[in-house]
């Protein structure tokens, strides 16, 4: 006979208590407890031991066959880019982002690629209809003969379909609509979640299956339901972008089979999303950039240099406590180079409202574009225009004032001059393993010597 208790869990970490709190001990949120039937059973727990395999032993290493190179190329180079080179076989990828992104759109595109090329493919939706998915389907033109859809939530039922269709490629619209019939608990609770993750990832692995799970986020944009979550799957995309722009930017937060840093640009059109093979020129469309608080700079995103406009707007205000307003830039970076530009070139900023935006929504991260910064700054702020035409800034600063050397500078400058920039401003220690005579580089030590080549 199962025993059964009543626990309170968080549900937004999947913290429990056997009492009832208004404040969660583990992630400081009030009134996220909520009330659950725990059922124990001891023959349960024992077959629960075994998730991946019920008779496994351990082999040499040496003898094991590596899935490296088993990947499913999706048909989007973007999406291969960001995965590390395709999915590869057996492997779990967690996918969120905001309602109305373009997940669903994506997935439904993906799914369709790989039924084309490789076999059959399941999509199983627990928002949409059949009917539903079809509309969106013919939209996009997505008809493959080997692309199953099917509306379920009950998870034992998704796994029989699974076996059934014999499907290689699978994807889950969303894990928060699925539940399981042994957990008394609502679909999209931290232990309805966290025990269909747990199946999924048995099927996966045993049966060498490709899942694609889609997960909400909540109102501060983090992924919705228990961090165990994101520790069970092997990747983690989060797709970037607002619904009222074009744009929508892929990124990767976590990949056991790739890098970390890569980034894929998609655009939203009638026919679905369409990958922007040069970001670079996506993020320039206005060419005239001898703007006042307007540069151009040179970023690196994984393997990928990509050129995008920043812009600064420095006013005058009465306020006790000026703004410090950044979108795409990082507010302690930006507060770090405003206290160099006061305390090293003696410009004031401190009856300044600063507003600084990166064009395009993209996030800015490193260090790749802090010289290029500090010259917008400077430039809105004593309403100077630069004097060098087509001029693209590089480079990091100290908290000295110096110019910092970065790296791939030689990749940026490349791209640079493919999309027809003529000046080069560039750290001087990087300036030495350029060598191209078509272009006229810059090399400076500090920001004040920079201010002297540029204004």
């Amino acid at each position: 006979m199962p025993k059964i208790k009543t626990i309170f869990v968080c549900q937004d970490c999947g913290y429990e208590s056997l009492k009832w709190m208004g404040k969660c001990p583990n992630c400081s949120e009030w009134n996220t407890m909520v009330e659950e039937t725990k059922i124990s059973n001891k023959k349960n727990d024992i077959k629960r031991v075994s998730v991946i395999s019920s008779n496994n032993e351990p082999r040499n290493i040496n003898k094991i066959k590596s899935g490296e190179y088993e990947r499913y190329n999706t048909g989007i180079n973007e999406l291969n880019r960001v995965l590390g080179g395709g999915i590869v076989r057996g492997s779990l990828t967690l996918i969120s982002g905001a309602p109305g992104i373009g997940k669903s759109t994506l997935l439904l595109q993906t799914a369709n690629n790989i039924a084309k090329k490789y076999g059959k493919v399941l999509y199983v939706s627990g928002e949409e209809s059949e009917e539903q998915i079809k509309m969106r389907g013919d939209r996009l033109g997505v008809l493959s003969d080997n692309l199953y859809v099917i509306s379920e939530t009950d998870l034992s039922k998704i796994e029989s379909h699974i076996e059934n269709s014999n499907s290689i490629f699978v994807v889950i619209d969303s894990i928060q609509t699925l539940f399981k019939d042994t957990v008394s608990s609502a679909p999209g609770s931290v232990s309805q979640v966290r025990e269909c993750a747990n199946d999924i990832m048995r099927i996966g692995k045993t049966r060498n299956i490709s899942f694609f799970i889609v997960a909400h986020i909540t109102k501060q944009g983090e992924l919705a339901g228990p961090r165990v979550l994101e520790h069970m799957v092997d990747t983690v995309l989060s797709f970037e972008g607002e619904r009222t722009e074009e744009f929508r930017i892929l990124r990767t937060v976590k990949n056991r089979f790739g890098t970390t840093s890569e980034i894929g640009v998609f655009e939203m059109r009638q026919k679905g999303l369409l990958e922007i093979l040069n970001p670079s020129q996506v993020f320039l469309e206005d060419t005239n950039f001898q703007k006042e608080g307007s540069i151009v700079i040179g970023v690196m995103e994984g393997t990928r240099p990509i050129l995008i406009e920043i812009q600064a707007l420095a006013s005058r205000t009465k306020a006790v406590m000026p703004r410090r307003t950044a979108v795409g830039v990082d507010n302690s970076r930006l507060n770090l180079i405003l206290a160099v530009l006061e305390k090293k070139l003696k410009i004031p900023f401190y009856n300044c409202d600063v507003y600084v935006n990166v064009v395009g929504g993209l996030e800015i991260e490193g260090t790749f574009g802090d010289l290029g910064l500090a010259l917008s700054l400077v430039s809105s702020v004593k309403s100077l225009e630069t004097k060098l035409k087509n001029l693209l800034v590089i480079g990091e600063i100290g908290l000295t004032g110096e110019v910092r050397p970065v790296s791939f500078c030689d990749r940026i400058v490349s791209e640079g001059k493919k999309m027809g920039f003529k000046n080069m401003l560039i750290p001087i220690r990087n300036k030495g393993k350029i060598k191209d005579n078509d272009i006229n580089i810059i090399g400076v030590s500090s920001l004040k010597e920079a201010l002297n080549k540029v204004f």
